[in-house]
């Protein structure tokens, strides 16, 4: 079965705030980048989120300066800030692509060394490498397919950490074989079992989308539960090349899944957001 949602963002389901900008990501970002606070309500309350949690999360990510209060027509609402519409375009190119490198695509290296007196910049260095999906090579060295270079370099310029970096491409000539240092450098039993997690929960889904048409509600909160679990596992594995994973590697399984079910319940969840933003 799906994920269920809690919005206390206990286990079982993810938080309120990740799924109000999952909401925003897909149904008001483009023009004119607004959602009133009605319609979030409306949206929220069909993923089984009540008002009063909507609320006191649309108040954090304000805070935090994710969200900025607008009026439209008299209407209270909320748009995406800079910050979080740059985020959300530089997750699509990774949640929407599963681009997969060659074996012969080469490497991006990063090797920084920050003082001790900057360890807070050392951190960040760390968190957002991470997120990419960069593994360790050894402290300060970091590595990821080749393809990853120009996101990269452009994550960390705008993060203004690029001071802090060198950024090579490399082949690696040895040793041992590479393979080999590929399940030194990521952690691909943790990998595997993120996607045989989102394999068993969405396998079904999967298969039931063949059969007769969801209703609207029912797609949607299929859909939105879908992506939020998906959205992660394209940051965990940053594209490896599939000579050097185990056999049978369940990553292209579930990347299978995901593309089914967003093909089949993108558009239908499209349509109930936008009845209920229209209706609200």
């Amino acid at each position: 079965m799906a994920a269920s949602f809690r919005a206390d963002g206990q286990p079982g389901g993810p938080r309120p705030r990740q799924l109000i900008i999952t909401i925003y990501g897909l149904y008001a970002r483009d023009e004119p980048n607004w959602l009133s606070i009605a319609s979030l309500v409306r949206l929220m309350a069909d993923l089984g989120v009540d008002g009063q949690a909507v609320r006191s999360s649309v108040a954090r990510l304000k805070r935090r300066g994710l969200l900025i209060g607008r009026h439209q027509s008299g209407t209270a609402g909320y748009a995406l800030s800079p910050t979080s519409l740059e985020v959300l375009r530089e997750g699509d190119v990774r949640i929407f692509g599963q681009h997969r490198a060659a074996a012969g695509g080469g490497w991006v290296l990063v090797v920084f060394s920050v003082p001790e007196s900057e360890r807070d910049q050392r951190h960040k260095l760390r968190s957002w490498l991470s997120r990419l999906g960069f593994g360790t090579v050894a402290p300060g060295v970091w590595v990821a397919p080749g393809h990853l270079a120009g996101e990269v370099t452009e994550v960390l310029a705008r993060r203004n950490l690029s001071g802090y970096v060198d950024i090579f491409r490399a082949d690696h000539l040895g040793f041992p074989d590479l393979a080999v240092r590929v399940g030194q450098w990521w952690d691909l039993g943790r990998l595997s079992d993120e996607y045989e997690q989102f394999i068993r929960g969405y396998r079904p889904l999967a298969k039931r989308i063949g059969g007769p048409a969801l209703p609207g509600q029912d797609a949607f909160r299929e859909y939105v539960s879908m992506l939020v679990a998906w959205q992660r596992l394209p940051y965990l594995d940053p594209g490896l090349p599939l000579e050097l994973l185990p056999e049978h590697w369940n990553g292209i399984t579930a990347g299978t899944i995901f593309a089914e079910i967003n093909d089949h319940l993108g558009r239908q969840a499209m349509r109930h957001a936008e009845s209920v933003i229209s209706g609200a």
